[in-house]
This record gives C-alpha cells, sequence and structure tokens, in this order.
C-alpha cells in the first residue's frame, strides 16, 4: 500500500478556471481528466489523502458516483468549499479538518490551508496543504499537493522530496 495526497480537485466546479486558470475547454474534460489522473496514480489498495475542495455539488448521490470512481481508501480534510454531502458521504474512510501522519519516520501535518507555523516544525514536519492553487511561495518543508501544483493527479511523499532535493540543488 502507498499513500498520496491531492487536494484542490473542485469535480463539478466552473469557478476553478477564475481560480486557477487550468488548461481543460469544457467542465467534463476536466473531470474526466483528473479522474483519468487518478486512477493512473492510485491503486485500489494504496490509501489517499485528499486535502480539501473535493467536489461542487449538494446531491449526495452524484457525490457517491465521483467517490465511487476514484481509486483508493479515500480520507477527506475538510476544504472550505466541502459541501455536507461531500462530507457525509460514507464512501470517505475517514473526515476531520486536520490530522498528523507519521510516513517513513517524517511526520506530515495536513490541512486545507497552508499555516505560518506547524506542530514539530522545528523537528523536521512538513505542512502538506491544498487551497492555495499552487501560488503561493512555500516556507521551508511546507508543499501544496493541490492538483494545480502536480500536473493534475495525486502524489506521494516521495515524489515531494525529490522535487525538493531537485530544487535544492538547482540553488547551488
Amino acid at each position: 500500500m502507498t499513500i498520496f495526497f491531492t487536494s484542490d480537485t473542485h469535480f463539478g466546479d466552473s469557478r476553478v478556471w477564475r481560480i486557477a486558470k487550468r488548461p481543460f475547454a469544457t467542465l467534463a474534460l476536466h473531470d474526466e481528466v483528473l479522474t483519468h489522473r487518478w486512477n493512473e496514480t492510485v491503486g485500489a489498495e494504496d490509501e489517499i489523502w485528499h486535502l480539501g475542495d473535493f467536489a461542487l455539488s449538494s446531491d449526495p448521490e452524484r457525490i457517491a458516483r465521483l467517490l465511487a470512481g476514484l481509486n483508493g481508501r479515500k480520507n477527506l480534510v475538510i476544504g472550505n468549499n466541502d459541501s455536507a454531502a461531500t462530507l457525509a458521504s460514507p464512501a470517505w474512510a475517514s473526515v476531520q479538518h486536520y490530522a498528523e501522519l507519521l510516513i517513513d519516520g517524517r511526520r506530515c501535518i495536513l490541512c486545507h490551508y497552508p499555516f505560518r507555523t506547524w506542530n514539530q516544525m522545528s523537528k523536521g514536519a512538513f505542512n502538506l496543504h491544498g487551497h492555495s492553487h499552487a501560488m503561493l511561495k512555500p516556507l521551508p518543508r511546507q508543499v501544496d499537493v493541490g492538483v494545480d501544483a502536480w500536473d493534475y493527479r495525486p502524489v506521494m511523499l516521495d515524489m515531494i522530496l525529490t522535487r525538493r532535493r531537485k530544487v535544492a540543488a538547482s540553488q547551488d
């Protein structure tokens, strides 16, 4: 089992073009591409943490269909655009505003929002977040896991660490 992170999929939400300038001609194509890239990345037995703003819909059946079409054991960290139907879906393994995970000895602090400071920040903990649509300059060990920052697909912690090393090496 692998653990993945993502955020700000905004399924069914045309406002995302105003927010993030996504390169899809239609909302249907947007949703289709994001679903395909999710399922191409995440396996059925994997775990995925969605850090908020999953979909724009107050229809529980639509939310159920969306979640049923996505691979993995899904956890939701609530975002500012998540509806009551999204929060109430039994397809989520868990729903919360905040979570902390320990992955291969690395503490990850999960929230929809980026923090200025976070638990165990001085001890190497990472703040994984969404909300900013890849438009916010991060602090050290702070990572936007939203689809706008990761080619519209979920990301593993190893991929985050590899990108950080490449950026650091290019600055030397």
